[in-house]
């Protein structure tokens, strides 16, 4: 019965040494910041409240952009006004969408929450 490990096996088909399991770890890795936490946003860029009507069949939505954070905390964002206000609407791509003309009561909860916002 044959022994080698299939990792063996292709070392050396190819000619290659076998990489090691867990290479030394010189330093600890730091996470990358990709932005990821609204928390750590806040105060730091000023986000834009704006009211759209067209292409929504009438209807009116509010509109918060700016944010620099990942869809997870986006949506952590805009669940918590969503509930505030008791209305429905979306996060992604670094806008909220609240249904309904709400500016100022969104731009109250944002600051309540400690973010820069304002109504254009």
């Amino acid at each position: 019965m044959n022994t080698t490990d299939w990792k063996d096996a292709l070392a050396n088909a190819f000619g290659r040494p076998v990489p090691d399991e867990n290479p030394p770890q010189d330093e600890p890795q730091q996470p990358a910041d990709n932005g990821g936490d609204a928390v750590a946003q806040q105060g730091k860029t000023r986000l834009d409240i704006v009211l759209e009507r067209k292409g929504r069949g009438g209807k009116q939505a509010t509109i918060v952009t700016g944010f620099t954070v990942d869809d997870e905390a986006l949506k952590q964002v805009a669940s918590r006004l969503k509930r505030s206000l008791g209305v429905g609407g979306s996060a992604r791509g670094g806008e909220v969408l609240i249904q309904g003309d709400f500016r100022q009561r969104v731009l109250d909860e944002l600051t309540a929450m400690g973010f820069k916002a304002r109504i254009i």
